[in-house]
């Protein structure tokens, strides 16, 4: 019995790159999107497409507004690293706006900052407690529930970036940086990583020490971006070509 608990602790409190703890919501989201876009496709009108992925982004958002409730009712919330402000918890908490106004420019902003830092997220989890809790579901809920929405838009809503969104969304960052900065200074906080990288294993961790990796991340955001872009690219003069 006491083994048993102990492994049980283990499997609680750590969620280990390449474990079924991982690899399995990974499997379970591919699955649900590929099923999703499927299904839309050959039973939704348009309205319905557009209601389908509001839905959806409501319950990303209301996953992670629920999560921070939580916390703040029964945990020990701090402001000073608790709050919703990391770039994938900042994107769920919006992306309802997203999907109810399906504005271009929020697509051309957000279709990069999902698949270049989303993704990365998901291969590199940042999790502080396993199944079943509450921060587990809510970590993947949201990274895989962004995911699923901007390749509905992707494949199902038939939005594509162009060369011009690349920069677009590349200065939207700095934007975001540069008030992450602010709010880091008043509250002696590390929102973004900006003072600090990430205690678990990261991309960071290939880019020096503080602040080198701030600038090296900087510095990989536009070949980053350009390489999401480029299937973009490479569909978009398939299809100019045999429209010939």
């Amino acid at each position: 019995m006491i083994i048993c608990t102990r492994l049980c602790t283990i499997v609680y409190n750590s969620v280990t790159i390449g474990s079924f703890q991982h690899i399995i919501p990974i499997l379970f989201a591919t699955l649900f999107t590929v099923v999703l876009i499927k299904y839309s496709r050959k039973n939704f009108n348009e309205f319905q497409k557009r209601k389908t992925v509001h839905y959806l982004g409501c319950f990303v958002s209301v996953t992670l507004i629920g999560f921070h409730l939580y916390r703040m009712l029964f945990d020990n919330y701090n402001f000073k690293t608790d709050l919703p402000l990391y770039l994938c918890s900042l994107m769920a908490l919006f992306i309802p706006v997203f999907t109810y106004y399906r504005r271009y420019w929020m697509y051309e902003i957000l279709v990069f900052w999902i698949i270049g830092g989303t993704v990365q997220a998901v291969i590199t989890p940042d999790i502080t407690q396993g199944f079943p809790s509450f921060d587990y579901f809510r970590y993947w809920v949201v990274h895989l529930g962004l995911l699923s929405i901007i390749f509905y838009f992707i494949v199902e809503l038939k939005m594509k970036p162009t060369f011009k969104s690349v920069f677009k969304s590349f200065l939207a960052l700095q934007v975001y940086v540069v008030l992450m900065m602010l709010l880091n200074y008043s509250l002696d906080a590390n929102y973004f990583y900006l003072n600090e990288k990430p205690k678990s294993a990261s991309v960071l961790d290939y880019f020096g020490e503080w602040p080198y990796y701030i600038l090296v991340g900087q510095l990989i955001l536009i070949p980053l971006f350009l390489f999401v872009y480029v299937p973009f690219y490479i569909s978009s003069k398939f299809k100019n070509s045999l429209s010939k």
